[in-house]
């Protein structure tokens, strides 16, 4: 029953042997179970060594707690287990980037993939997104593949952030326009993702454990794609990237926040006119009218004892509010 941990039957019946009497010797368990005591030896030194029972004095052990002890064990084989298939996942990789060098060789062209339908895209950018281990990396810019959702984007970003993954994403004020999803990319930030914002970008990008790029075609549009795997073309796209990284400005504040800051509303609105969003479109953002919004930063400026936006703005910074 407990082969899976590693555990032989026999292991398993000394356990329960110690379990039913805490108290007997090796020898005393021989005797029950009809074998010789060095066998009994040989399995308490293999229970021992995985925490199933343990030396009180010389030669006399005592069982420790089922629910403890496997518990214990149980994480210990999951984080093997789980370090043996990423270690077989690297060496997969490294297989496949052989494979492909050597293929380059005699035909370039297995340098990228050229995807053009919107089906056989939506499968290849969900299978690589699924594989993902390490870095995510992004840069984003309308029009989107389908009809976006903040719901599928917070479930994606999560996912990623529970594997550990590093997700750096540039966004154009644009892509931020959908309802919400400024919110969200703020909140999301707060979780761990890296967010930073460009004016504009010249196409959408990304970048899957800086071993393989997905790169729109034409205009921006992501229905038609190339993949990039490694190589010198890969190595520029990365260089690329770490332009627009180091240029983009950050959507989270990393200033502590202020004992007097304002409430998360009125923050979120701050951000958005931070972001460059006019009135409508943080109107569109919030849910509300334009009316509404121009109200509310009159009155965040009426509080501060300000007449103008710009004078808002510099307030706002020197306070350590963004």
């Amino acid at each position: 029953m407990l082969g899976p941990l590693g555990i032989s039957e026999f292991d398993e019946r000394i356990y329960r042997a110690y379990l039913a009497r805490p108290d007997r010797t090796q020898w005393e368990i021989a005797a029950q179970l009809g074998t010789a005591p060095g066998q009994i030896q040989s399995a308490v030194d293999r229970l021992a060594e995985l925490g199933l029972l343990r030396e009180e004095r010389h030669g006399q052990y005592r069982p420790v707690s089922p629910r403890t002890a496997f518990s214990a064990l149980v994480a210990r084989r999951r984080a093997e287990t789980e370090a043996a298939f990423a270690a077989v996942g690297d060496a997969v990789d490294d297989l496949a980037s052989e494979y492909r060098a050597n293929r380059l060789q005699g035909d370039p062209t297995e340098l990228v993939e050229v995807i053009t339908d919107e089906e056989s895209v939506t499968r290849r950018v969900a299978e690589l997104v699924q594989s993902v281990r390490t870095h995510f990396w992004v840069l984003d810019r309308p029009p989107y593949l389908g009809p976006y959702s903040n719901d599928a984007e917070e479930a994606l970003t999560m996912d990623l952030l529970g594997r550990g993954v590093d997700i750096r994403s540039v966004y154009t004020p644009e892509a931020l326009e959908p309802p919400g999803r400024f919110e969200l990319i703020t909140r999301l930030s707060k979780l761990g993702e890296q967010a930073r914002l460009l004016p504009a970008l010249p196409f959408r990008l990304r970048i899957m454990d800086r071993r393989v790029a997905l790169v729109a075609l034409i205009g921006g549009r992501y229905d038609r794609i190339v993949v990039v795997h490694r190589s010198g073309l890969l190595d520029a796209i990365l260089e690329l990237f770490d332009t627009y990284w180091q240029r983009a400005q950050p959507i989270a504040s990393t200033v502590p926040p202020a004992p007097d800051r304002p409430s998360e509303e009125d923050l979120l609105l701050l951000k958005m006119l931070q972001a460059g969003y006019k009135d409508q479109a943080i109107a569109r953002q919030l849910g509300t009218s334009a009316r509404t919004v121009t109200r509310r930063i009159a009155a965040i400026a009426s509080q501060l004892g300000l007449d103008t936006r710009f004078q808002m703005g510099a307030e706002v910074v020197k306070r350590g509010w963004l």
